[in-house]
Parts: C-alpha cells; sequence; structure tokens
C-alpha cells in the first residue's frame, strides 16, 4: 500500500488518510485512500464539470476548462446542438468520468487552459477568477491580464466590428461618413443584382410565351385544333 501511494504528494495521502479516519465505518482500503487522494487533484466533479462546459458553449463567454471537460464537451457537442440538452448531459458524464479515470490511473495532473469567448469583459472576469481558484498560473493570469487591457478596442473598431455582429456602436463622424458609403455600395450590389434576376426570369419567360405562340401556330397551319 505504501509503494501505491508513494507517487502521490505526502500532504494528499495524510488528509486522505484523515478523511478516511473520520469517514470510514469498515476495513481501510487502498481504494478509499486513492479515491480521496484523486479527488483532491483539482478536477472538478461531474456536475460541477457539466456546468463549466454549458458555460463554455456560450461563444461570447469564456470558461477556464481542463482537458477531461473539453474533450468529454466534444463528445456531446452534437446532442447539445440538436437541442437534447439531457442527452448531452450523460453523454458528457459518461465520457467526462473516463477520461478523468484514466487521467487518475496514469498520474496525469490536471491541467486547465482558456476556452476564449468574443466578450472581451468576460475574457478577462474568467483569467481573473481562474487565478484566484488557483486554476491558472500567476504568470499566465498576469500575461492574459495585460493582453486583455493593453489595447482597448476603439470606437471606430467597435463600430465596424457592429457590422458583423449587429451590434450598434457609434463612430467618429468621418468613419460614419465612410460606412454610410460601403453600405450604400453594398446596396446598389444588391438592388443590380436583383434587377438582374428579374430580368432572367422575365426574359425565360418572354421565351417560353414565344415558344407556345409558335408551337400553336404551328397545331393552327395544320387543321387542328389546339
Amino acid at each position: 500500500m505504501a509503494s501505491d501511494l508513494s507517487e502521490y504528494p505526502a500532504p494528499d495521502i495524510i488528509a486522505a488518510l484523515t478523511a478516511c479516519r473520520r469517514e470510514l465505518t469498515g476495513k481501510l482500503t487502498l481504494a478509499a485512500i486513492l479515491q480521496r487522494v484523486q479527488a483532491a487533484d483539482g478536477r472538478p466533479d461531474p456536475n460541477e464539470a457539466w456546468s463549466l462546459a454549458l458555460a463554455a458553449s456560450d461563444e461570447f463567454d469564456s470558461v477556464v476548462l481542463t482537458d477531461e471537460i473539453q474533450l468529454a464537451l466534444g463528445a456531446a457537442r452534437a446532442i447539445l446542438d440538436a437541442g437534447d440538452k439531457v442527452g448531452a448531459r450523460m453523454s458528457f458524464l459518461s465520457a467526462y468520468q473516463r477520461l478523468v479515470d484514466t487521467a487518475r490511473r496514469e498520474n496525469r495532473p490536471v491541467k486547465w487552459s482558456l476556452s476564449p469567448g468574443f466578450d472581451q469583459q468576460r475574457r478577462l472576469i474568467a483569467v481573473q477568477e481562474a487565478g484566484r481558484l488557483g486554476r491558472l498560473p500567476a504568470p499566465v493570469v498576469q500575461e492574459y491580464v495585460a493582453q486583455l487591457t493593453h489595447e482597448p478596442v476603439s470606437q471606430n473598431g467597435a463600430a465596424i466590428a457592429g457590422l458583423i455582429t449587429g451590434r450598434v456602436a457609434m463612430p467618429t463622424p468621418e468613419v460614419r461618413a465612410k460606412l454610410q458609403l460601403v453600405k450604400a455600395t453594398v446596396e446598389q450590389a444588391r438592388v443590380a443584382k436583383e434587377k438582374q434576376r428579374q430580368d432572367e426570369i422575365r426574359a425565360r419567360q418572354e421565351k417560353f410565351e414565344q415558344q407556345r405562340a409558335d408551337q400553336l401556330a404551328a397545331i393552327a397551319s395544320l387543321g387542328v385544333k389546339a
């Protein structure tokens, strides 16, 4: 038993043995100790992992996830996208538990990484919270914070991005004039394309009517009633 436990940090073993002394009513087993040692590796329990995975499915939100959560979410993504939240949860929990069990058998330490969303402010909050919980090391948190706060999005940048995202932002007068010109050009192209489509439909209709008229004329020339 000592040999099996020697792979783990001494403080975790001591904490696990303390928990076993307080919680177990039967024989002390290696499995009971390992269960408590491994639970201290920092990996979330399945329900917390599912909550983090759901948050990560929001494209605007940023979440710090373990490798196992990301892989399990990938396995359940198709079911979740189909709208079956219950089925997605079952698939996720099953995959997550297998991945965690494998990682713990192989004594792999937990690894957290940022799953960034579109909202920069949420990204900053997620990184700072992960640093507070010890899920990201301080140097990594500092680097992320420096990147996210060094150069904020300008007024004009937000306005241009709004053309894609649909979010309203007021640019400067100069950029507003250019955006209006771009919008007018796009609208003119759309109108021209629609006119071309209508002309093609009208031309096909006229051709069809002419062919029908020619056929009726040919039939009439033969003395056959149409």
